[in-house]
């Protein structure tokens, strides 16, 4: 067995000394931040909120787990809140998954507020995004493809946008969007904010970005090191396939390991292991590219509320997938690409916190 050891006090490198309490916000919104247990602004938050709230567009280099999330919708939920009848902005998300979760966070930090918002992604049924459309959302926020789908329907009248946020645009290009995003953008048009929030910058995305952004602030947080070099990382060396699951039966006996990924390479496994995992009394459920939208939004809420203890997903179907306090990640199977392992142990180990991932190799 293999293990490298996690380094002591993430918790330093993402938070400030700096409170929500120091920015004077709207009263409504500091009590949904206080419920939802925000106290200290992360370094991107403290860095992007007081530009956004002045107006300007931004250019943030930031790594997932950062607190990105909240440092744009509450600068878009103070603009809406200044103009409800104008203010119209739309947050374009690389995966079904980000997207969800941006929706639900930003109805978490608007209740007792006449803010509404709308989530249009892939997988789910068009005809009840054009219901949906029926309604003035002062967000809107959605996957490129189905965006372009409502428009090219003339459902949706991108020209209305005041505010563009481009999240994790890094993944949107490597997901082949590039194309999709430059429609997206041509749609709007003049706008007065684009926001642009990126875990890594290519040089040679240089030029594209010039092109979305108008004299952009541009923020890098550096947290410190590798990004992964708190989580503690652990290669369990297993004979057969057939012994993995009585390993994994043993390592879930630990009651430290309290919200688990595990990660398959094949959808076919990731239904087997979910189903042996029920069967020997763990709460378990699975998410991959056959489930249907509606089955993957139900496992994921009941992971996060922790009626599900263990979430088995392939790598696909678990982009985007934000998740706090998530304790350990477990590579049931090697993954193909060292891309792969990085995206897969990033999912422990976020916003300050101690993360484990456990790797079984033959």
């Amino acid at each position: 067995m293999l293990v490298q050891k996690a380094q002591e006090g993430r918790q330093e490198g993402f938070h400030t000394d700096s409170l929500f309490s120091d920015l004077k916000l709207d009263s409504r919104l500091q009590k949904n931040i206080d419920l939802k247990g925000y106290e200290s602004l992360t370094i991107i938050q403290e860095q992007a909120i007081p530009p956004l709230l002045e107006g300007r567009d931004i250019m943030a280099i930031s790594r997932t787990g950062s607190g990105k999330t909240a440092a744009f919708l509450i600068p878009i939920i103070l603009h809406a809140l200044q103009d409800p009848g104008n203010f119209s902005a739309l947050v374009v998300a690389p995966t079904r998954e980000l997207a969800i979760q941006i929706g639900e966070e930003f109805v978490s930090l608007t209740k007792g507020m006449q803010l509404r918002s709308s989530t249009f992604i892939g997988g789910t049924n068009i005809n009840g995004n054009l219901q949906q459309l029926k309604k003035k959302a002062h967000l809107i926020i959605g996957t490129p493809g189905r965006l372009l789908d409502l428009a090219a329907q003339r459902a949706l009248d991108l020209r209305r946008t005041n505010t563009l946020v481009l999240d994790e645009f890094d993944r949107m290009l490597d997901m082949g969007f590039v194309n999709d995003v430059k429609k997206l953008v041509k749609l709007i048009g003049p706008r007065d904010q684009t926001m642009l929030f990126s875990a890594t910058l290519d040089p040679g995305q240089k030029q594209l970005i010039s092109g979305l952004l108008q004299d952009p602030v541009e923020i890098k947080v550096d947290t410190g090191g590798s990004p992964h070099q708190y989580i503690e990382q652990e290669t369990i060396k297993v004979a057969e396939d057939d012994d993995k699951f009585e390993v994994l039966m043993k390592l879930f006996k630990n009651p430290d390991m309290e919200k688990i990924i595990l990660f398959t390479e094949t959808k076919r496994l990731a239904d087997r292991i979910a189903k042996k995992l029920i069967k020997s009394g763990i709460t378990a459920g699975q998410i991959h590219g056959d489930k249907s939208q509606n089955f993957r939004n139900k496992i994921l809420k009941d992971f996060k509320s922790g009626d599900i203890r263990v979430l088995v997903a392939t790598d696909v179907a678990a982009r985007g997938i934000d998740v706090a306090d998530v304790s350990h990640v477990i590579n049931y199977q090697m993954p193909m690409t060292m891309d792969s392992y990085i995206h897969r142990i990033g999912r422990t180990g976020r916003a300050g916190k101690p993360g484990h991932a456990i790797t079984f190799v033959n």
